[in-house]
């Protein structure tokens, strides 16, 4: 039976982002889409909750394994809007396409996924009229092959000089 190795916090190197702007989505199927991000929340990673694997053998303390698949979380930001873009709305929710999200450090990941959402907020007199958009990760390239689409994993690109 071994035990967990101690280990020593090391200090951090590289970019620390002193703030969230400027963060913005970008749409394969239409890049000059009229949303105008404001509040952005990037896709999450997940790896599940880890498999109970306790049996009757166990002396005092429950197991646990972790899972082998990972998921990319859904994300969503908060937009100004163009009413004309609903008619690109209708035609891309549940449409599978490539989506860039761009980190302020220039840093982006590019992934496949779906709007699953558009959900217009009150229209309210004095206010800036927003909506709350909602992309899902599906990890599935269906256009390579369309008929016989792949899994395909997110990709991660620094920043250049970083």
């Amino acid at each position: 039976m071994g035990a967990p190795a101690h280990t020593a916090r090391s200090v951090p190197v590289g970019f620390k982002m002193p703030d969230g702007f400027k963060s913005l989505i970008a749409f394969s199927k239409r890049p000059a889409i009229q949303l105008w991000e404001r509040d952005v929340k990037p896709p999450g990673i997940d790896g599940g909750e880890p498999i109970n694997i306790t049996t009757m053998h166990n002396v005092a303390w429950r197991t646990f394994f972790p899972k082998s698949l990972k998921t990319l979380d859904a994300m969503t930001f908060v937009a100004g809007y163009d009413p004309d873009v609903i008619a690109d709305l209708l035609a891309m929710v549940n449409l599978n396409q490539s989506f860039t999200f761009f980190w302020p450090s220039g840093d982006y990941i590019d992934f496949w996924a779906t709007m699953t959402k558009f959900e217009p907020g009150e229209m309210k007199e004095g206010e800036f009229p927003t909506a709350t958009v909602t992309i899902s990760p599906t990890n599935l390239d269906t256009e390579t092959n369309p008929a016989s689409p792949v899994e395909s994993a997110p990709v991660y690109h620094a920043a250049a000089g970083t």
